[in-house]
């Protein structure tokens, strides 16, 4: 198989948060000339997004909750899910196996590292995930996306490396857009969203709080909002009671334009919202979510709070009153907003897609000296002699 023409596969759960970055590196490395398959679930076999030329296999994986009462039927479907994939690999010869969380991508990643296939992990969060944390002492090199990472152990330092978290081609397409003209009379378009399917708590407390703004903030106001299906009528009552003009939907096909109009995002703190919202550089208010595994919500927000670009709210204080005062703080003057967006637009990673496929593609070709952001001054040739000395590594048991 030549350098041009290799395969790798990728194997993710079945959500948004890990497909995404799934279908950016998908798509790089079909740019470049490789073939490209996915191992997930059904859910990811038929999420919308779906490049057309990744064709998608979709495995037994069991998920090992809280209750070991359901654990050894989780153990047989990892165990069939792992004997498919072996299969596959044996007709595909895929030069790496790329990881990105989820217990779907649990089968593969064990197949994977049982035959010495090249493995890399891809973390979405500023938490390890727990299958990724299962993983990460057998694989040859964990991606992050941010400087910090909780739960990874400093033992894995020197295969670590910084890529960011791949967003899609549309939304990186915006990040050399100015941000939009925000004048001390001119509208003030806020854009609120929950996650796919919207989030009840910011439709119960969002409306009210901003109608609790300084009337000449108030009467500038132009919102759009993404709703749960039950709450839209309920919503969109409260925005007509207050007199303030939205436009309301479960799903927004155009999201991409609509984030490029937003002066202000108001949401959760998941991984794709935060790579977006840097990508582009939106200023935003995040509430993340309380009962996220390992409150990582809570760590992806960190960074861009940090630096400016966010303000983050708990959800126990979540409140009218505290929105309002937050966004009149951010909104009260026109250059606080664009000083906040920038801040974001610095956090950003726009070459997350490129770096994760320069590190994929290190593997199983001819040795690159270059450095990748990595940590501790790991290279890609020392990738490449790693993988080799951990060739035999033994299966992982569960």
């Amino acid at each position: 198989m030549s350098d041009a023409n290799r395969h790798f596969v990728l194997a993710a759960g079945g959500t948004g948060g890990h497909l995404i970055p799934a279908f950016a590196l998908a798509s790089e490395l079909a740019q470049r000339g490789h073939h490209v398959a996915l191992i997930t679930d059904e859910r990811g076999a038929n999420i919308p997004g779906k490049p057309d030329f990744l064709p998608a296999h979709v495995l037994p994986a069991g998920r090992f909750g809280k209750n070991p009462f359901g654990w050894i039927a989780s153990v047989r479907a990892v165990t069939e899910g792992r004997q498919m994939a072996l299969r596959l690999f044996e007709s595909f010869e895929p030069t790496a196996v790329v990881g990105f969380g989820g217990y779907p991508a649990l089968p593969a990643l064990l197949a994977a590292t049982s035959v010495g296939i090249p493995s890399v992990l891809h973390e979405q969060n500023a938490v390890l995930g727990r299958v990724n944390r299962l993983l990460a002492g057998r694989v040859q090199a964990i991606a992050t996306a941010y400087p910090d990472v909780q739960r990874l152990k400093g033992k894995y330092a020197d295969k670590v490396h910084l890529v960011g978290n791949p967003v899609r081609a549309s939304v990186l397409a915006l990040r050399d857009e100015p941000f939009p003209a925000f004048s001390e009379d001119g509208l003030l378009r806020v854009l609120v969203t929950g996650g796919s399917q919207g989030a009840r708590i910011l439709s119960e407390v969002v409306p009210d709080g901003l109608s609790m703004l300084q009337p000449a903030l108030r009467e500038r106001l132009q919102v759009t909002q993404q709703c749960r299906p039950e709450d839209l009528d309920t919503v969109r009552e409260l925005y007509r009671s207050h007199g303030i003009p939205a436009e309301l939907g479960t799903y927004f096909e155009d999201m991409d334009a609509r984030l490029a109009d937003a002066h202000l995002f108001i949401g959760r703190a998941g991984a794709s919202t935060i790579a977006e919202l840097t990508a582009v550089g939106r200023p935003a208010i995040l509430i993340p979510l309380p009962i996220a595994t390992d409150d990582h919500q809570t760590y992806n927000a960190r960074e861009v709070v940090k630096a400016g670009g966010a303000r983050a709210i708990r959800q126990p204080d979540f409140t009218p009153t505290q929105i309002a005062k937050q966004i009149q703080a951010m909104a009260q003057r026109p250059e606080t907003l664009a000083t906040a967006a920038h801040a974001a637009w610095n956090c950003g990673r726009p070459r997350a897609a490129i770096d994760l496929a320069d590190l994929v593609e290190s593997f199983g070709g001819n040795e690159l000296m270059d450095v990748i952001r990595v940590g501790k001054g790991a290279t890609r040739a020392s990738v490449q002699n790693e993988t080799a000395a951990q060739g035999s590594a033994k299966e992982i048991g569960l």
